[in-house]
């Protein structure tokens, strides 16, 4: 599906108007607005600096804006407490970061369990099976240190998905890997999107911006073009 074909298809899932974050006197963020809509796999590029990671930040509801408006899934979740920000986490996002945030003394399996027990709900053969999806059911039983860089961000892409989530927001998932991990990374991406998936991915990556439905560009804070 092409970009435009989106903007007559499918409902507005992220939202923000007039989004500024500021740093004391530095705008990380600007006035920035933008729509990404289901189903759509969006890259945002720009960089160093350019207010990329603050942007994810605040789309993941980790983060709040100084200024402006930020509605996800039609919900105005700028003015959200903290426990409710967090429901909001839990119910709707699925996070990949660039480092990986696994438990040390946790097996891949528990550290994808971990993130039912937040959900409620804890069931080893769900996770088991995610897992599976992404190539690690031989290693489920493994500490991260005995796993390499990239079976370590697949586990990361496994707990972000064992909960279901509709969106899947990932700050530079490839930026610690291989090229052969990265391809790995790539690919799993690309079928998530084809399962239908919102996908908002940060990346400085030009082969991982490519795949993108289309990019956001950022610089200074401010939407670039």
């Amino acid at each position: 599906m092409f970009a435009s074909d989106y903007s007559r298809t499918s409902k507005p899932v992220i939202e923000t108007d007039g989004l500024t974050k500021q740093f004391g006197t530095v705008a990380a963020l600007d006035d920035v607005d933008i729509c990404i809509r289901e189903g759509e796999f969006v890259a945002i590029m720009g960089p160093s600096g350019s207010g990329k990671t603050t942007l994810l930040n605040i789309l993941s509801c980790l983060d709040t804006p100084s200024a402006g408006t930020y509605r996800l899934d039609g919900l105005d979740v700028s003015t959200l407490t903290e426990p409710e920000r967090a429901v909001i986490r839990r119910e709707k996002i699925g996070l990949v970061f660039q480092q990986f945030h696994l438990i040390p003394y946790l097996t891949a399996l528990e550290n994808v369990m971990l993130a039912q027990h937040y959900h409620s709900v804890a069931d080893a053969d769900e996770a088991m099976e995610i897992l599976q999806s992404v190539g690690l059911s031989a290693r489920a039983s493994h500490l991260p240190s005995q796993l390499s860089g990239g079976e370590q961000q697949r586990v990361c892409i496994a707990r972000a998905l064992v909960n279901e989530p509709a969106i899947i927001l990932a700050d530079e998932p490839t930026g610690n890997l291989d090229e052969e991990n990265e391809k790995l990374i790539i690919e799993l991406l690309q079928r998530l999107h084809e399962d239908g998936r919102t996908i908002a991915l940060v990346t400085h990556n030009p082969e991982m911006g490519a795949l993108a439905d289309r990019t956001i560009r950022l610089r200074h804070g401010k939407l670039d073009g």
